[in-house]
């Protein structure tokens, strides 16, 4: 039997030795030195190295993202899980994280509009939507909501993080946004792969570089 009494104990050693690992197993030539950041703490949220392939970093958005959140640009969440998933002992600015699933107005907006309760959340958020960094992890139809949206005149965001996870409508909101991105800097991870744990380490790691 293995020496129980031996496994890593040092949080900033498993931290430090998870992300080595993740350098060394992982292709990330692709990517600027800042991107692969983002990638890396992605990779450790989800366990799979392989998923670097499937990220797309659309226009400047490590530097967009990064610049937003330094202004104090709050941070728009369609999940509770991505909310809760973001540090905020890392956020330059105190920033603002914001979830309107729960509002007690967001179940009547679905109902009126005939769509989920995640893409009607997102109503409520147009008088903080212009510059804002928005972390999508869960929902495609917020994605696909979001878009709709900004093609109808709605403010622009400085970044969209759009890793949605699902078998409906996933790989297809991610990639409506990396074909037409309205001019504005995104991330995406392509297929079915995504979620709220690699849409807050992604936001983690664009609060701040480092462990």
């Amino acid at each position: 039997m293995a020496d129980r009494s031996a496994y890593l104990r040092d949080g900033t050693a498993i931290y430090e030795r998870s992300f080595a690992i993740i350098r060394a197993e992982t292709d990330l030539s692709r990517f600027t030195p800042e991107q692969a950041d983002v990638a890396v703490r992605m990779i450790h949220a989800c366990g799979q190295v392989d998923v670097a392939r499937h990220m797309v970093f659309g226009g400047d958005v490590v530097q967009a993202a990064r610049s937003a959140l330094a202004a104090g640009a709050p941070i728009l969440c369609d999940s509770e899980m991505v909310s809760h998933g973001i540090t905020r002992a890392r956020l330059p600015a105190c920033n603002d994280v914001i979830c309107t699933l729960n509002d007690p107005r967001t179940a009547a907006l679905a109902a009126r509009n005939g769509t989920t309760r995640s893409a009607a959340a997102l109503e409520l958020w147009t008088s903080r939507l212009a510059g804002a960094v928005i972390a999508i992890g869960n929902a495609p139809t917020a994605l696909f909501h979001l878009l709709d949206m900004i093609d109808a005149g709605a403010p622009k965001p400085a970044a969209i993080l759009g890793i949605p996870v699902g078998f409906v409508g996933a790989a297809e909101s991610k990639e409506a946004l990396a074909a037409n991105p309205r001019a504005v800097p995104f991330v995406i991870v392509r297929g079915r792969t995504g979620g709220s744990a690699m849409t807050a380490a992604a936001i983690n790691a664009l609060a701040r570089s480092g462990i």
